[in-house]
């Protein structure tokens, strides 16, 4: 059976327990800290990050990207009998959004209103641009879930945590992300990817008072400034 190893909150870890998760492909999971990394795990990853993911053969493989495509590989698609453009285009879309993750740690983590409205506006304009480009759903392509909607999944049931929590809407404004938004959540597989202490450890790193958005702040308010690139990194 194959092993992911992860950091408990890690986005890029979730996005590939949920490709998992939605192809029923069983797989078993060991969770490190970050800040005291085992020695095996740093003799099997080059860079020290999570996830990776260790194959039945007992190869390590890293970065997150490179793992869906081994999983994609060696698995019935998701999508079956897309035409070679039609999987570069998901597959430019699936950037988009991993390529946000970072922006919204970086958002959910900010101390400071003043912070929080800078990094909120490049989040939300990756929201704009999918809202373009979304049909009549419930999913990205159609009908069929498919790997563009598990790379938006992980953005997607973070901003529906931080709702529920603070009551600020990541996706106002954006009427078709939102129901896709549900549509995803109603999958079940958001909850599944995550292990059970994610909600709590989630809460402690992102909604505690030391964060603006845990203070509970209104922050339902327009960005007024440029954003700035996003800091920090949650999976090193």
């Amino acid at each position: 059976m194959i092993k992911i190893v992860s950091f408990t909150i890690c986005p890029f870890v979730q996005r590939v327990t949920a490709l998992l998760e939605a192809k029923k492909i069983p797989y078993d999971i060991e969770f490190i800290s970050l800040s005291n990394k085992p020695q095996w795990f740093l003799d099997l990853s080059p860079t020290g990050q999570v996830p990776m993911l260790v194959t039945d053969a007992g190869t390590a493989l890293f970065e997150s990207d490179a793992i869906v495509e081994y999983i994609d590989d060696t698995s019935a698609p998701l999508e079956p009998d897309l035409t070679p453009e039609q999987r570069a285009i998901n597959r430019a879309w699936s950037y988009q959004a991993s390529k946000h993750y970072l922006v919204q740690c970086g958002t959910m983590s900010a101390k400071d209103p003043a912070t929080f409205q800078d990094r909120t506006r490049k989040l939300t304009a990756a929201f704009a641009r999918v809202e373009k480009q979304l049909s009549d759903g419930p999913f990205f392509g159609g009908d069929t879930l498919g790997n563009v909607d598990i790379a938006w999944m992980v953005l997607l049931h973070r901003a529906h945590i931080v709702q529920a929590h603070s009551g600020f809407n990541m996706l106002a404004g954006f009427p078709k992300v939102k129901a896709w938004q549900q549509a995803l959540m109603d999958t079940g597989i958001p909850q599944k990817s995550v292990a059970a202490e994610f909600p709590q450890k989630f809460h402690n790193f992102y909604l505690s008072d030391t964060t603006w958005l845990g203070r509970g702040a209104n922050t339902n308010e327009a960005p007024c400034a440029p954003a700035k690139a996003s800091s920090g990194g949650c999976c090193g």
